[in-house]
């Protein structure tokens, strides 16, 4: 399971919504939703998670998190 903490790292630099969101990064609003929701993670593009490490001065780390299976159901 792919994390994503995106609402985090918004909520960290005050970006209160995603229309704010998009004008800072340049990200259409259905690949920021699908990363916000965390809805279909795994098919956002790499291109889509640079530029957003760009616009919060991050590394990719910082914004998806691994966790296995396993420990999912724990």
């Amino acid at each position: 399971m792919i994390k994503c903490n995106l609402r985090r790292i918004m909520a960290d630099h005050k970006i209160d919504d995603i229309t704010e969101l998009m004008k800072l990064s340049g990200i259409s609003r259905n690949s920021i939703n699908k990363l916000y929701r965390e809805t279909n993670i795994e098919t956002t593009k790499l291109e889509t998670l640079f530029k957003l490490c760009n616009t919060f001065n991050c590394n990719l780390s910082d914004l998806l998190e691994y966790i296995p299976y396993a420990e999912k159901a724990e």
